[in-house]
């Protein structure tokens, strides 16, 4: 069951889906380039289209606040954000994955300033990836669409109850319009029935949500909230796996391309794989095989998965579309390194810089990834600095 064909941008795809979820409460605050999914859902709300609560606060700092209310009350709810408006609610997100709320948030990935910049860089997302919320990354409109109904299974299982992040990156798809199937509302219904919450707050029943936490107990309720994140690949397979069914579309945790009789690969997240994948093609048309490794679950972090699919390769170039100043790498290059330092055999790491601030990127500069790996393997030694592509002068 593929669905109906129709044409949206990713905004409007992500608010379809959520409307589609039959969300309880949105919590909205526009920033670009997400405002059109709470603009979207704000009209259908004003339309009946969506018997939802709409809340437009003063700050995404409050939006969040406000979602963690009304999760915690037993709602299904949902918000979006971007870049400085992911910022701002940073305190926020650690008070809503720790109190285990499932709340679906849509983040338009775009630059952090300085200077302003309203295009993709994945800073927001990275920003937020200590924080215990979990993530998954869009490729196209379509994914966007499919990843926020699954977002919404995954968070709210009883095994899991953490608030989720589907990431898609800004105007590329944001405001990219493309084909897409939807589902129907019944088959929607069917796989995602209502939210049965665990503990909802009752005035009844008083409760304690976030107390004060001292040194007698804090590294003991931290180490209840890290001991979760196991439990949270199985559900994300399985809901995958329920959601093939229902549509056709397949989904993994990690998608490869061309890996079977490559040495060389590239490591990447959102959009730009499509390109990586295209690249690689018209590569190994002249004979030069490079794989393509692309998350669709970025946290948790899938490391052992990923050790098994790169330790086979001589080479692998980690693509990172933000930077993390001051490291010795930057975040998805640190992210792979850590997760290769126990392998029987590590490939040479080459960390890439690339996209900043909605820069192009080519199939010309995967090419050039390409050589640059190809002269890694010669030297047998990787450089030490990141090294940029894409770049005026370059």
């Amino acid at each position: 069951m593929m669905g109906k064909r129709v044409g949206m941008n990713g905004d409007r795809a992500v608010a379809f889906a959520a409307k589609q979820a039959k969300v309880d409460v949105i919590s909205a605050y526009p920033i670009t380039p997400q405002t059109i999914i709470v603009e979207t859902l704000a009209e259908y709300v004003n339309n009946g289209e969506l018997d939802a609560a709409f809340i437009p606060v003063e700050s995404e700092h409050s939006a969040l606040s406000a979602a963690i209310g009304a999760s915690l009350a037993g709602a299904r709810v949902f918000t979006a954000t971007s870049s400085q408006g992911l910022a701002l609610m940073w305190e926020i997100l650690w008070i809503a994955a720790g109190l285990r709320a499932p709340i679906v948030m849509a983040m338009g990935n775009r630059a952090l300033s300085p200077n302003i910049n309203i295009h993709c860089s994945h800073d927001d997302a990275y920003a937020a990836r200590d924080t215990g919320w979990l993530q998954l990354f869009a490729e196209n409109v379509q994914e966007a669409y499919d990843l926020t109904l699954l977002a919404f299974k995954i968070a709210e299982d009883h095994r899991v109850l953490l608030p989720t992040i589907v990431n898609l990156d800004g105007f590329i798809l944001t405001h990219a319009a493309e084909g897409l199937y939807v589902l129907d509302d019944k088959d929607v219904d069917s796989f995602l029935p209502p939210r049965k919450p665990v503990n909802p707050i009752d005035p009844d029943n008083p409760k304690t949500y976030g107390p004060l936490d001292f040194t007698d107990w804090y590294m003991e309720h931290r180490k209840i909230w890290y001991d979760t994140y196991p439990n949270v690949p199985q559900v994300i397979k399985e809901a995958f796996a329920e959601y093939e069914k229902l549509t056709g579309r397949r989904y993994v945790q990690i998608k490869t391309f061309n890996a079977e009789d490559a040495d060389k690969a590239i490591v990447i997240l959102g959009s730009s794989a499509g390109t990586a994948r295209y690249a690689a093609r018209k590569l190994k048309e002249k004979g030069q095989n490079m794989a393509v490794i692309s998350l669709t679950q970025y946290r948790p972090f899938p490391r052992k998965e990923l050790r098994t699919i790169l330790e086979k390769f001589d080479v692998v170039a980690v693509l990172d579309r933000s930077l993390s100043f001051g490291s010795p790498g930057n975040q998805l290059f640190m992210d792979v390194a850590t997760s290769l330092y126990n392998a029987k055999k590590k490939p040479l790491l080459v960390n890439v810089v690339y996209g900043l601030g909605g820069r192009d990127f080519t199939p010309r500069h995967v090419e050039q990834v390409y050589q640059l790996m190809e002269e890694v393997q010669k030297r047998g030694e990787a450089p030490e600095e990141p090294v940029w592509v894409g770049l005026r002068e370059a």
